[in-house]
C-alpha cells in the first residue's frame, strides 16, 4: 500500500502576504481522496522525532537556536519568514514524516511525504523557506538503522539542492544529483556529485531526453540501495519562481521516468514534494497529484 506522510501542521499559515503557497498542503490530500487515488488508510501522521536524528545532520548549536527561537534577524531573513515555535515544530514533523516514509518505502517500494524537499537547509543554517533538511535527515536515519549503505538523492526541483550538496560534500556514501535551472536561485551554487544546469526555457523534449540518458547510467554507476526523489513542480512553465518550461504532462513524464526506473530496478524510493509556485493553485495541486497517481499505478 502507498503510504503518505501528512500532518495538519503542514498547513500552518505564514505571515499574511507571504508568497509560499501553504494551502497546497491542505488541498493535495483532499484532491487525492476526492478522486479516489487514495483513501484515509494511505495516510499516516508523523510526530516530533528524537533530536538525535536531526543533530546527526545539523549542527547542534544551530538546531537548538532554532528550537529556542534564538536565530538572529539576519539568519531568519535568509530563511525567508519570521520564525515561531509552530513553524519549527512543523519542520521537525516534516523530517519525521520523511524518516518514517523511508521505512514504508523499504516495505512497499515507494512512500511519499506531502511536504518536505527542504533542500536549501545547510548543516549550520537555513535558507529559502528551509530550516531542516528532511531528506538528508532521512538518509542519515537509514544509515544509522543499517537499512541502507549507498544512497542516491535525485533532486529535480528547479532550484539546485545546495544545502543537501553541502551536507554530503565529503561523503561518498550519499551521491547528490541535481538537475535545475541554470539561472535560478541559488545564484551561487554548490557542487553536487552531478549537476545538470539547464538553460532558461528548456522544455519537455530536451528535459526528458537528458533525464532518460542520464538516470540509467547514473544508477548503474552509483549502485544505490535506496533513492530519495525530490519532485518539485516548479519546473513547469507557469511557475513564478522557475525558469524552465515543462508542461504539466512533461512534469508527469519526468516523474514516470524516475518512478518506473526505481520500480524496475527494485530500489526503494522516498518522494518529497519540493517547490511549486504557479499563480493558479489548481495547477500546483494537479502537478503534485500526478506524482501520487503514478506511484499508485506503477507500484500497486
Amino acid at each position: 500500500m502507498l503510504k503518505i506522510a501528512y500532518h495538519p501542521i503542514y498547513n500552518h499559515p505564514l505571515p499574511e502576504g507571504h508568497r509560499f503557497p501553504m494551502i497546497k498542503y491542505e488541498l493535495l490530500p483532499k484532491q487525492l481522496l476526492h478522486e479516489g487515488t487514495c483513501t484515509q488508510e494511505n495516510f499516516f501522521e508523523p510526530e516530533i522525532p528524537n533530536d538525535k536524528y536531526i543533530v546527526a545532520v545539523h549542527d547542534p548549536e544551530y538546531f537548538y537556536d532554532l528550537l529556542n527561537i534564538k536565530i538572529s534577524t539576519r539568519e531568519a531573513r535568509k530563511i525567508g519568514f519570521p520564525l515561531n515555535e509552530v513553524l519549527v515544530e512543523r519542520e521537525r514533523i516534516i523530517a519525521d514524516g520523511t524518516m518514517k516514509a523511508c521505512e514504508f518505502a523499504i516495505q512497499n517500494g515507494v512512500a511519499m511525504n506531502i511536504a518536505g524537499g527542504t533542500h536549501h537547509a545547510y548543516t549550520g543554517h537555513g535558507e529559502a523557506f528551509c530550516m531542516l533538511n528532511d531528506q538528508a535527515i532521512g538518509a542519515r536515519y537509514l544509515q544509522a538503522q543499517n537499512l541502507a549503505k549507498k544512497i542516491l538523492i535525485i533532486d529535480l526541483d528547479v532550484h539546485q539542492g545546495n544545502g543537501t550538496t553541502e551536507i554530503f560534500q565529503n561523503d561518498d556514501s550519499v551521491f547528490t544529483f541535481s538537475m535545475h535551472g541554470e539561472g535560478n536561485y541559488p545564484f551561487k551554487k554548490e557542487q553536487s556529485d552531478l549537476d545538470i544546469a539547464l538553460k532558461k526555457g528548456t522544455g519537455d523534449e530536451e528535459y526528458l531526453n537528458i533525464l532518460k540518458r542520464t538516470l540509467p547510467q547514473l544508477i548503474d554507476t552509483v549502485q544505490p540501495d535506496f533513492i530519495f526523489y525530490l519532485s518539485g513542480v516548479d519546473v513547469i512553465d507557469s511557475d513564478k519562481l522557475g525558469t524552465l518550461s515543462l508542461t504539466l504532462n512533461g512534469a508527469k513524464k519526468r516523474d514516470e521516468i524516475v518512478l518506473n526506473t526505481c520500480y524496475k530496478l527494485r530500489i526503494p524510493v522516498q518522494c518529497s514534494m519540493g517547490g511549486g509556485y504557479s499563480p493558479d493553485i489548481k495547477t500546483i495541486v494537479e502537478a503534485h497529484a500526478n506524482t501520487y497517481r503514478l506511484a499508485q499505478d506503477i507500484f500497486f
